[in-house]
C-alpha cells in the first residue's frame, strides 16, 4: 500500500511538473491579475504546483487553460479566507488575554521613571557626549540603530560602537562587572 502511494505520489509530481513548465508563463500571469503583491504571488505559485499534484487535473478536461485559469481562482479565494481566519483567531486571542502594558502600580511606574533619569544623568557625567546621546536615543526614546545613526548623523557601526563602549563603561563604573 506505502509503495504504491509513493509511486501515485512521484506520477502525481512528473505531471504536475509538465503542467507548470508547459504553462507556467499563463499561470504566473493569471496570479498576477489577481494579486499585486510579489510575494504573495510567488507564495500562490509555488501552492499551486502543490493542488496540482494533490490534485491532478483529469483526463477528461478538454480546455486545459480554463481549468488552470479555474483552478488559481479557487486556490487564490481559499487562500484569502484563510489568511482571514488566521487574522480573526489572532484576534481572538488578543481579546482574550487583554494583556496590559504597566502592570506595575503608578507609585512604582513614578519610581521607575525617577532612577531612569538618575541614570541618564549619571550617563552624561561619565561617558562621551556621543556615547550618552546614543544610549540615550536608543533606550529611553527607542529608537533603532538606524535612527540613532541618523539623527546624530553618524554611521550605524559607530553608533553601535557608543552603545556597546558606553554601556561597558557604566558597568565597570557600577562596578557591575
Amino acid at each position: 500500500m506505502v509503495l504504491s502511494d509513493t509511486i501515485n505520489c512521484q506520477n502525481n509530481v512528473g505531471i504536475a511538473a509538465k503542467i507548470v513548465a508547459e504553462y507556467s508563463n499563463f499561470i504566473y500571469m493569471v496570479i498576477c491579475s489577481r494579486i499585486k503583491n510579489k510575494s504573495r504571488a510567488d507564495d500562490i505559485f509555488q501552492d499551486f504546483f502543490l493542488s496540482l499534484v494533490y490534485k491532478p487535473i483529469p483526463q477528461n478536461v478538454k480546455n486545459i487553460k480554463s481549468y488552470i485559469y479555474r483552478a488559481i481562482c479557487n486556490d487564490i479565494v481559499d487562500t484569502q479566507r484563510r489568511t482571514e481566519r488566521y487574522n480573526a483567531q489572532i484576534h481572538k486571542y488578543k481579546e482574550r488575554c487583554n494583556f496590559s502594558i504597566n502592570n506595575t502600580e503608578p507609585e512604582n511606574a513614578l519610581i521607575k521613571d525617577e532612577q531612569m533619569n538618575k541614570m541618564f544623568d549619571l550617563m552624561k557625567g561619565r561617558l562621551t557626549n556621543s556615547q550618552s546621546q546614543a544610549i540615550a536615543l536608543r533606550y529611553r526614546t527607542n529608537h533603532s540603530i538606524k535612527e540613532v545613526a541618523e539623527k546624530m548623523g553618524v554611521k550605524s557601526t559607530s553608533v553601535s560602537r557608543y552603545i556597546c563602549t558606553g554601556l561597558r563603561k557604566m558597568r565597570q563604573s557600577l562596578n557591575l562587572r
